[in-house]
């Protein structure tokens, strides 16, 4: 049996992830009362009961009962049961983003604003992101990419690649990303835009590849690039990181950032992270 509770921040996607545990098999509870944990887990070991796999949506919907998850947590490690603690993450910024998009109020801020209370709940909740067995960060995932970390980790069985990466390229003249923590120009390449044959491709297309990556340059900054990655992330997440999004800009965001960006996210894949890659303005 795999006893998993799901848990994190308000609006990163625990119903969407307890959804999807449900659909390949879990029988799920949603927001269930921290001082009945431990009865709830006692039942799951009575046979008659025929329940298999088990999660469990607990978050600050339980307001102070939370604060007794620690000690029933360990009542139920106790009883010889194993348990793996989800956690689904995402940035300050896109929370309060979503929560105006659905014009929701936050469980911390009913009479106040929503940004004290996600910083209220980050705060209450730090315990339990610091022990997570698993931690997804959906800040820049889709549906769909959501549901295939969820199945990664349980249908496929495999290890979950806890630092996440998103490699994003763009179009300086389109602006930055804003929530990109590291950002490289790569300007400095010769533009294939010149070249009126080469124009209406992309960095996705062999031909933009190949003349970006012929040059010497190319192959340096990629080289030195991926080095110092290699020295930053574990040196991020002894401090706690959990994500990193990394833009990579050309003037349109189109040629030399796109295929620069494909590079190095394939590079990444030799890491023992997840990586996905992002061409924000490739089609404008």
């Amino acid at each position: 049996m795999r006893f998993v509770i799901v848990t994190g921040m308000s609006g990163a996607g625990k119903s969407s992830a307890l959804k999807m545990l449900e659909d390949i098999g879990y029988f799920c509870v949603d927001n269930l009362p921290v001082p009945l944990l431990d009865k709830f887990a006692q039942m799951t070991l009575d046979k008659t009961a025929h329940i298999e796999d088990v999660a469990l949506g607990i978050d600050i919907r339980n307001g102070e009962g939370i604060s007794e998850l620690e000690q029933k947590l360990k009542e139920i490690k106790d009883m010889g049961i194993a348990f793996e603690i989800l956690f689904l993450n995402a940035s300050n910024r896109i929370l309060l983003k979503r929560y105006k998009e659905t014009r929701r109020n936050h469980p911390l801020s009913r009479d106040g604003r929503v940004e004290d209370g996600i910083a209220k709940e980050r705060e209450i909740m730090d315990f339990l992101l610091k022990r997570a067995d698993y931690v997804i960060d959906t800040s820049q995932l889709l549906i769909r990419e959501l549901k295939g970390e969820i199945d990664k980790i349980y249908v496929e069985g495999q290890v979950n690649k806890r630092f996440q990466i998103a490699v994003v390229s763009f179009g300086f003249k389109f602006g930055i990303p804003a929530d990109v923590d590291l950002v490289f120009d790569v300007r400095f390449l010769p533009n294939p835009y010149y070249d009126l044959k080469l124009r209406p491709l992309t960095g996705n297309d062999r031909p933009i590849q190949e003349f970006v990556m012929k040059y010497e340059e190319s192959v340096e900054f990629l080289k030195k690039l991926y080095d110092m990655l290699e020295f930053l992330i574990p040196n991020y997440i002894r401090e706690g990181k959990y994500n990193l999004v990394i833009g990579i800009g050309c003037t349109g965001g189109k040629h030399r950032s796109v295929t620069i960006a494909n590079a190095l996210t394939e590079k990444l894949k030799q890491l023992p992270y997840s990586v996905k890659v992002e061409h924000r303005d490739i089609t404008r």
